[in-house]
């Protein structure tokens, strides 16, 4: 492993900072809107923002244990099925826009402005998780492997996505009932046709969670701005 190549995940430190300072913000509007209403149901919105940090945890976790001992992939296998398992929490929060009220309740751009910005933390805390991910495959594979990667990830995580918001089950859920998530996801896999509708909501879902991606991606590859001083002169 070339050392030098991989250091950049240092660079992820201030990535990181911003998105807690977020997260901070966001976790104070949804108390904040508790408490003036009285309602405490947003208050979800707060462990699903939690959940959404996991995925940050396990990948740097996979880093970590690659820049110590890229050989043994294997060390690798629990952090990086963890992070797997849990990805989906990040962009699920965009999800919770379902609970919006009415566009005549008083209360509607500023639920929309809470959850969005929830919604966007999370999707940047699971960005973030994904493209260290993707550094490990790179590094270890390639760049082709890497975005082959991206591509397997994309659809799975709107499979993950479509267990939680409509047949309710959670990632520690394949620990606590694996007979019965892993008896849905078959029935899924076997009878296709019989399922349109989930198929169709998890290729959605991966679209966007991959085209989201490659934007972000794009967007944080560009070279850093230069000053034209002859203008400026």
């Amino acid at each position: 492993m070339n050392q030098t190549k991989f250091s950049h995940h240092r660079a992820t430190v201030f990535p990181v900072l911003v998105l807690a300072c977020a997260s901070v913000a966001a976790i104070a509007l949804v108390i904040t809107r508790a408490s003036l209403s009285g309602h405490w149901r947003y208050l979800s919105l707060v462990w699903n923002l939690f959940l959404a940090w996991l995925p940050l945890v396990f990948a740097i976790a996979v880093c970590r244990k690659y820049r110590a001992s890229p050989k043994l992939g294997w060390k690798l296998a629990l952090p990086a099925g963890l992070w797997l398992l849990f990805f989906p929490n990040a962009p699920y929060i965009f999800t919770d826009l379902t609970h919006l009220n009415a566009w005549f309740h008083g209360h509607f751009w500023g639920d929309l402005t809470m959850i969005l910005l929830v919604a966007l933390t999370g999707f940047l805390l699971g960005f973030l998780s994904l493209y260290l991910m993707q550094a490990v495959v790179a590094d270890r594979f390639g760049r082709l492997a890497s975005w082959l990667f991206i591509l397997a990830v994309a659809p799975l995580c709107g499979l993950g996505v479509y267990l939680g918001r409509f047949l309710r089950w959670n990632s520690w859920d394949i620990f606590v009932h694996p007979l019965g998530i892993t008896y849905d996801i078959t029935q899924l896999a076997v009878h296709p046709f019989a399922h349109a509708g989930p198929l169709r909501f998890q290729a959605a879902f991966g679209m966007f969670l991959f085209f989201g991606y490659l934007m972000l991606y794009a967007l944080t590859h560009l070279p850093p701005a230069q000053p034209n001083r002859e203008a400026m002169a």
